[in-house]
């Protein structure tokens, strides 16, 4: 099993990478394969609607997404983590779902999608304040996206009033809920 963990935050060793850190050594405690992108570390441009991709379900950008494809295609489980930026995700890995329109089009307009129905997804997502609304449109987001690229929505990890960079470690449960959200996702 292969699980896909992508960090959407700038801030290395915070908040959101330590719970994908722990939701991935959750999974690798029930044997599967781990990796984790660093979305901020990598050169994606933003969708610019060349609309290439409505034609051969390929992006015309050559950029690092070459090698993003192929990854979330591959993978059993796709973990998506990001903070709350203005009540969304970080433009980083917005970027990167707004990409995979690619993707999108092969499934929806090109009618290729021979993607395993049972590849779940999770989502992870801290917010500093405590908003009711806080993390629904990036819910609905993180959705939409992995029905675009063949992955159901299966999992969840929302976490208020965090801001802190290490704060999260204080917090009473979250890191033991990550671990054990890795270990449900990885269960064949």
């Amino acid at each position: 099993m292969r699980v896909l963990g992508i960090m959407g935050s700038p801030r290395i060793k915070g908040n959101t990478d330590l719970l994908l850190d722990e939701a991935l050594k959750g999974a690798k405690s029930k044997g599967a394969e781990v990796e984790k992108i660093i979305v901020d570390k990598l050169q994606i441009a933003p969708c610019r609607e060349y609309y290439r991709c409505m034609r051969d379900g390929n992006c015309a950008i050559r950029d690092d997404m070459d090698g993003i494809y192929p990854k979330l295609l591959e993978a059993d489980v796709v973990i998506v983590a990001s903070p709350m930026f203005f009540y969304g995700l970080t433009s980083q890995v917005k970027a990167l779902v707004d990409r995979c329109q690619a993707l999108w089009a092969r499934k929806y307009i090109l009618k290729q999608d021979p993607l395993d129905a049972a590849r779940k997804g999770a989502f992870i997502a801290i917010g500093a304040t405590k908003g009711k609304q806080l993390f629904d449109g990036s819910i609905l987001t993180v959705k939409y996206f992995f029905q675009s690229i063949g992955v159901k929505y299966t999992e969840e990890l929302l976490v208020r009033g965090v801001d802190k960079k290490g704060e999260i470690k204080e917090h009473t449960t979250a890191l033991s809920d990550a671990f054990e959200l890795g270990r449900r996702l990885a269960k064949k």
